[in-house]
């Protein structure tokens, strides 16, 4: 099992109906085949500035690449990700032991 997950900053304006917009968005992310466990996420430590997370797993490496290849993430992080996020940190996760 992989466990992909981000958090991020919009270049929108905390609570606006861009950043709402852009959330919504990000439902089509959870659509696609192999996705499990998807969770949109509000940061709420003082420890980083951060505002948000997203969540999912998949079973493998290659359900995974799927997800990464497939024509509505693509979609999603061109129109949607490279235009509107203004920081990010990405981290994927595999159980130890």
């Amino acid at each position: 099992m992989i466990r992909h997950t981000v958090v991020f900053r919009l270049k929108h304006a905390a609570g606006s109906e861009r950043e709402a917009a852009f959330l919504k968005a990000a439902d089509i992310l959870d659509t696609i085949p192999g996705v499990e466990k998807f969770e949109k996420l509000r940061q709420v430590s003082p420890k980083n500035d951060y505002r948000f997370g997203f969540s999912m797993e998949f079973a493998d490496q290659a359900a995974y690449q799927r997800y990464n290849d497939h024509p509505d993430h693509v979609a999603f992080v061109q129109g949607r990700w490279i235009p509107e996020v203004e920081a990010f940190m990405e981290i994927d996760y595999v159980a130890l032991g």
